[in-house]
């Protein structure tokens, strides 16, 4: 791996998806004004937005207000929102971003085998993830969550959507994908064609870097998620860079001793155990990266490259099984920098 100077600046995620680092050349003395950066708190994360250019601070400024809009919208946690309202009557209209989540939601819970399913909702409520005491449901109250799991069950038509007795929505494993293309939308609306946009651990790459060179994004080590060590070095330009694990967001039962993650398997209502201790996909499409990134570490290695094999145009991924090796899609191969050894994944 090329030795650069770097400043690696630790990105915290909060709660959601699994962390990211962000490695970025370091800013020189004399460097251009037109830097614009904003940190700020939304969808239970901290988020960071970097622009440059003349239109950098209304970009930031319209990309804010969006975020926050978005996370008042779509949050299981405020009940005035949509999603909040859905949950609580069990139906509502759906706005044109809760009808565009809910098309691309229905698309990945297809080619995924249920593997991605936002009706997960009342089995994330057994587990207590939904709060701050997580704890092991009961035997009953893991079936009765379970069995108003599938979003085969939800009825759309003419914008109301309509949930079975019971169920609940929560757009969380995508909201954030989707919100980090928006706000690339809004960048480039406004002549923003360089910029870095952090969404507690979904990462947007908008163009290239100033200087012109690829973007450089480090994927933590599953294994050693409190340090400074990483996987592997994802260099990229105008993609999403979405990493899910099970380490980030966990709790250990103190009766047993076991372990327990957030990532729950929709036809289990078990945390998944698939061999996998994260999975990062690298796509243009933001909202399909989220995604993937969670419906991947479900299903485990065999059943993800299968799924990408059978469209490799449309993102790539780094795979780190449970023994610590990494494996990275054939499509990386010159975009992955890593100084231990990692296995490359062919198309066919």
């Amino acid at each position: 791996m090329k030795k650069r100077a770097l400043c690696l600046l630790l990105l915290i995620c909060l709660a959601g998806t699994a962390v990211l680092f962000s490695l970025t050349a370091c800013r020189r003395e004399g460097a251009s004004s037109s830097e614009e950066v904003r940190e700020f708190f939304a969808m239970d994360t901290y988020m960071k937005l970097t622009a440059y250019g003349d239109g950098a601070k209304e970009a930031l400024d319209e990309a804010q207000a969006e975020i926050q809009r978005l996370d008042a919208l779509l949050s299981v946690g405020n009940p005035s929102g949509e999603v909040g309202t859905i949950n609580r009557s069990g139906q509502g209209t759906l706005s044109p971003d809760t009808a565009e989540l809910l098309h691309r939601s229905m698309e990945l819970y297809e080619t995924t085998g249920g593997a991605f399913d936002i009706t997960v909702y009342p089995l994330m409520e057994a587990w207590g993830f939904t709060g701050d005491a997580p704890a092991v449901p009961s035997f009953e109250t893991l079936q009765q969550a379970l069995s108003l799991v599938g979003s085969s069950r939800l009825t759309e038509e003419g914008g109301q959507l309509t949930l079975s007795p019971g169920q609940g929505i929560d757009f969380g494993g995508i909201a954030k994908g989707y919100t980090g293309a928006r706000v690339a939308e809004i960048f480039r609306k406004h002549g923003v064609s360089s910029g870095m946009i952090y969404l507690g651990g979904n990462v947007q790459c908008v163009g290239l870097k100033p200087d012109g060179e690829l973007w450089r994004c480090g994927i933590t080590d599953p294994q050693h998620p409190e340090g400074t060590s990483y996987t592997g070095i994802v260099t990229a330009a105008d993609r999403a860079i979405v990493t899910s694990g099970g380490y980030e967001r966990n709790f250990t039962d103190t009766s047993t001793g076991i372990t327990y993650h957030h990532i729950l398997d929709p036809h289990t209502g078990y945390p998944a155990e698939k061999g996998l201790l994260s999975v990062t996909i690298v796509s243009r499409d933001g909202t399909l990266a989220d995604g993937l990134s969670t419906a991947c570490f479900v299903m485990g290695m065999k059943e993800a490259v299968a799924l990408w094999r059978s469209d490799p145009q449309r993102f790539d991924m780094v795979l780190t099984d449970s023994s610590g090796t990494s494996f990275i899609t054939e499509g990386l191969k010159n975009n992955f920098e890593s100084d231990r050894p990692f296995e490359v994944i062919a198309a066919s």
